[in-house]
């Protein structure tokens, strides 16, 4: 069963992203509230998948990127940021930094499905 690690520091942003991606039945979200937070929990535990804002207070997910990539047991890890920042420089420096997929907020239920699906490995979760 894939993990998701759900990171956005809104409750409500993050509940709705886990409510979109109830239809995937094989999948299984965490929670982190925070860069520091989603920091963490990548240290203890293994994810399939990391959904990440970049707006929060602590980290950033700019930085929270930087760190994935540099690690070597997460360089791997797919990466789909969901933003408000809907600008090219954005877009491009975020994607430049090791983030596997870009999607700005406000989104469908239809497009994140689509995201997190095209990025599970081996598209373990079905929907």
């Amino acid at each position: 069963m894939p993990n998701a690690l759900i990171v956005d520091d809104s409750k409500v942003m993050r509940d709705m992203i886990i409510a979109c991606l109830r239809p995937l039945a094989g999948l299984s979200p965490t929670e982190a509230t925070s860069g520091l937070d989603a920091i963490e929990q990548l240290s203890l535990q293994r994810f399939d998948l990391l959904v990440l804002d970049l707006n929060m207070p602590d980290i950033g997910g700019l930085e929270v990127i930087e760190f994935v990539r540099a690690q070597d047991k997460l360089r791997e890890l797919p990466i789909l940021v969901v933003t408000t920042r809907d600008d090219q420089n954005s877009r491009t420096r975020i994607l430049s930094a090791g983030a596997s997929q870009y999607l700005t907020k406000p989104f469908t239920p239809a497009e994140i499905l689509s995201a997190v699906q095209g990025l599970l490995p081996d598209g373990k979760a079905t929907g």
